[in-house]
């Protein structure tokens, strides 16, 4: 299990553009959006077929997003061992 929190940093005046193209990442989930000043908040989570690194990647590659920093990293193998045990 991965699960990473991310700041982004959206421009202004694409932002509609930034969430939906956020929203077709696989392992993404936006918890907060401030419009005015292009932030995001949101986590990655690794899943069957893509990983918190691939997600993390196609955030940067969005254009209309300026920054995103990873702000949380949590990961713990062992859980999904027993999970999948």
């Amino acid at each position: 299990m991965n699960i990473t929190g991310v700041l982004v940093r959206a421009l202004p005046a694409r932002f509609p553009e930034a969430l939906a193209a956020l929203r077709n990442i696989a392992g993404v989930e936006i918890h907060a959006a401030e419009e005015d000043g292009g932030r995001i908040v949101l986590t990655l989570e690794d899943g069957a077929g893509y990983s918190v690194e691939d997600s993390l990647l196609k955030v940067h590659l969005i254009d209309c997003i300026s920054d995103a920093a990873l702000v949380y990293q949590y990961s713990d193998e062992n859980l999904m061992k027993e999970m999948t045990a």
